[in-house]
Parts: C-alpha cells; structure tokens; sequence
C-alpha cells in the first residue's frame, strides 16, 4: 500500500495541468516560452493572468491532495515521501519526457497540508521579495529555502513536542528539487538577464 500512495502522488504530480490550459487556449507547447516551464508564472506570460491564476491553483491542489491520500494511512514518513513524490512528479512528469515545471506551486500545496505555519511565514517572504525585486525566481527560491527554517523554529519555539524529523527532511529535499528546477532561473540571476515580473 505504501509504494502505491507514493508512486500516485508522483503521477498527480505529473498531471501537467499549466502544458494543457496554453494547448487549450491555442499558444502551442509552453515549454518553448519565456523560462520553459509549465507553471503559473510561464503560463502566465504565454497565455494571461488568468490561465496563470487556474494553473496556480491546481498545481497547489495536486500537492495537496496527494498529502491528504497519504495521511490517511497516518504515518509521517509515508506522507514526507508522498510530498517529496508529489513535488518530483510536477518537475519531472513522465508524460511529458520529464521535462516539467519548477514545483513551487505544488509545493504550495504540500505544505498547506503538511506544514501551513510555515508556509505562512514562507509566503511573507515570497511576497516581501517580489515586491522588492520583481524577481518571482528569486522570491520562489528564498521561500522554498525558508520552509526548513521555520519548521525547526517552530519546533523550537511553538511546538516543541512535535516530532518534525519526517516533515523536516521532506522540507529540506523539496527545497533542494525547487532550487535545482531553477538553475537556469540562477544562471539568469547572476547574469542579470533573468525576466521580471510584470
């Protein structure tokens, strides 16, 4: 049963919701605009706002949901590996050769379920430094690095009976797949060449 839940939320994951609204709405394949990826914010350039916002959310649904099937079976590392299944599904979708999006959004969802404090915290961030910058990569990466860091300080402040050993090394792994879907987002950063978000 557990193999089972982690190998459905990987192909929830790789439902590729952001590929299918541009095909739909007839701007070809998104991968070959802007950053190449298929979430929210590529979508966003290449099909509007809107298709942006429809993909944003049910990008964070699939993380969501897969979290939800695997707590059911009420064991956190089933669940830490189901978030982690989730994540690596939305950037490596095996429909789409595996070549996917950035996880971020569905991580959203992943952690709404699995960790909302955090999240919470983590969003302040992502907004704090988009409004900033304009960068949404940047902001995106600092929020997914920031994630492992308010699980341990709410550990160490708020919860401190809370085992968060499973959560935290999903946090921690999730957030290294988000920074290494960006590596090209990085690459752009540092050569001042990186988008921003209008």
């Amino acid at each position: 049963m557990k193999p089972v839940v982690v190998l459905l939320s990987y192909l929830i994951g790789s439902i590729p919701f952001g590929y299918f609204i541009v095909r739909i709405r007839g701007g070809g394949d998104v991968r070959e605009t802007g950053s190449g990826g298929i979430g929210a914010t590529n979508v966003s350039r290449s099909a509007g706002k809107a298709a942006g916002i429809v993909t944003l959310i049910l990008d964070a649904a699939k993380g969501a949901i897969a979290v939800l099937i695997a707590t059911w079976l009420s064991e956190a590392w089933v669940v830490a590996a189901a978030a982690i299944a989730v994540v690596v599904g939305h950037i490596f979708p095996v429909w789409l050769g595996f070549r996917g999006g950035k996880g971020v959004a569905t991580a959203v969802g992943v952690f709404l379920v699995f960790a909302p404090f955090s999240l919470l915290c983590a969003g302040i961030v992502f907004v704090a430094i988009v409004s900033v910058t304009r960068y949404v990569s940047l902001a995106s990466l600092s929020a997914a690095g920031s994630i492992p860091l308010f699980l341990w300080l709410q550990r160490l402040f708020i919860q401190p009976a809370v085992d968060i050993e499973a959560p935290l090394t999903a946090a921690l792994v999730i957030a290294l797949l988000v920074i290494f879907a960006h590596r090209r987002n990085i690459a752009r950063l540092v050569n001042g060449t990186e988008p921003k978000f209008s």
